[in-house]
């Protein structure tokens, strides 16, 4: 496990880094890239998770206050989703016309504030399913954790009319993989 340490300097454009204790210095992570397993833990998570994605503040994620923007927290949300259904989800579909993705709903809490070129990672993981449907866990971490979203995902038809129910294969695999519970009833 990673030596944590205290991150206190400046960002690349002068304006100071919060203190973060127990998190590696930017250059450790790769981002935009699904850590391994041993490469979450290394960075503070508090368990590993089907995927997580590092990446770092930008000054158009800023708000007036020269924090985050609570909507930044939702691209990057959205980001670790799509990915998510892209490397697990997708190939379950092939030689099926493909389903259309639709958030339904979503939970959000923000527990911290993140400033400009503040490093995090975005995790995604299925938690429960129905026949059409399943629900995200994601957490935003920098250090401690930042954000937590819990999203309800409805497949649809390619023209949107109807439920797409989920194949046999995929609710296995979010069970083994990612630890979900099918919903009773």
């Amino acid at each position: 496990m990673a030596q944590p340490f205290f991150l206190v300097s400046a960002s690349r454009h002068g304006l100071p880094l919060p203190l973060v204790l127990g998190y590696p210095k930017p250059m450790d992570l790769r981002y935009l890239t699904p850590l391994s397993p041993e490469e979450q833990l290394a960075q503070g998570l508090d368990c590993a998770k089907p995927l997580a994605l590092a990446d770092r503040v930008r000054f158009s994620e800023l708000d007036i206050l020269k924090h985050v923007n609570n909507k930044a927290y939702l691209g990057w949300f959205e980001t670790a989703r799509v990915s998510y259904f892209d490397l697990f989800c997708a190939s379950h579909f092939e030689g099926l016309p493909p389903p259309r993705n639709v958030l339904r709903n979503a939970i959000v809490h923000y527990m911290q504030e993140m400033v400009l070129d503040e490093p995090y990672i975005t995790t995604a993981r299925v938690t429960g399913f129905r026949n059409t449907s399943y629900v995200m866990e994601q957490q935003i971490w920098s250090g401690p954790l930042r954000a937590t979203l819990e999203a309800v995902m409805v497949l649809r038809s390619p023209d949107g009319s109807k439920g797409y129910p989920l194949p046999e294969r995929l609710k296995q695999q979010f069970i083994d993989q990612d630890g979900a519970v099918p919903a009773k009833g």
